[in-house]
């Protein structure tokens, strides 16, 4: 446990921002990184069978969530992508996996396209919302604007009410209760509920609106595309499946009945095949 500082977006030493992360095991390293608007305490129920099949499990807290520093901009993919960097340059990281949840999917779409595969063996997205969510003309299946705007007005007048809501449709909790527990729901509230209100509400545009298609384009090494077919957070047409679709020789997984928040639904199943793949 500790924190890098980051450096490539910094103008000066004041504008360095820390971001904490957690380490654990040895062996190739994986990192996760975590969907919106939760923090690295999401992959709970990941991290130790990840330990325990001989890897090196790291996990960070994006900037304005969780035990970060929380700037008050520095919300789009291009930072965010450099925070990345900055913590694989600062660990001294090297053929690394990569794992992203929802939201977490566009830093890997972006940091390759930003720093190329030179320090990645291979690629995982979950629920993952890359490479476009946004409905336009060339994007048709995907998420019409005024959606990611009723979000935003809704944080900005009850951000806690929203999110109380949001865990539900994260977890399809009606038709889950027998697979996560009101508990998990109301601790994941409260991660949420913790975030920066600035970065919970800009991160909406990052993830709802940057079209990350041509980032994906230049992914060259083994990847795995996850999501569940009744994700009613992020459609998988636009996401995992047109994703797949772009990235040449990847595979794709889809989970039957899983909603978006699958690694806590399908926690056995959804572990067994990301193991599965970074052994492979």
């Amino acid at each position: 446990m500790g924190y890098i500082k980051t450096t490539s977006q910094a103008r000066n030493e004041n504008d360095a921002v820390n971001l904490y992360y957690e380490d654990y095991g040895t062996g190739q390293p994986v990192i996760l990184i975590h969907g919106w608007p939760l923090s690295h305490a999401m992959w709970e129920y990941q991290k130790q069978d990840i330990v325990e099949a001989g890897f090196r499990c790291i996990s960070y807290d994006r900037r304005g969530f969780g035990s970060s520093d929380r700037p008050w901009d520095g919300y789009d993919y291009d930072t965010m992508a450099d925070d990345l960097n900055d913590l694989i340059t600062s660990l001294h990281l090297d053929d690394v996996i990569l794992i992203g949840f929802s939201m977490g999917g566009g830093e890997l779409a972006r940091y390759v396209g930003r720093f190329g595969t030179t320090k990645i063996s291979k690629l995982v997205f979950i629920s993952s919302i890359a490479p476009f969510m946004l409905k336009t003309d060339d994007n048709p299946n995907g998420v019409p604007a005024e959606t990611f705007e009723e979000f935003k007005e809704a944080i900005k007048k009850d951000r806690l009410g929203f999110l109380e809501e949001f865990g539900k449709d994260f977890f399809s909790y009606k038709d889950n209760k027998d697979n996560v527990s009101g508990s998990q729901l109301h601790y994941n509230w409260g991660i949420a509920a913790g975030a920066s209100p600035k970065a919970t509400l800009d991160c909406i545009d990052a993830f709802g609106k940057t079209d990350l298609r041509d980032d994906l384009k230049k992914i060259d090494v083994p990847t795995l595309f996850i999501h569940g077919d009744a994700d009613d957070i992020v459609p998988m047409e636009p996401t995992s499946q047109q994703g797949h679709e772009l990235v040449r020789n990847s595979m794709l997984q889809v989970i039957d009945g899983a909603p978006h928040g699958c690694v806590f639904t399908h926690t056995e199943l959804l572990n067994k095949i990301v193991i599965n793949f970074i052994r492979s």
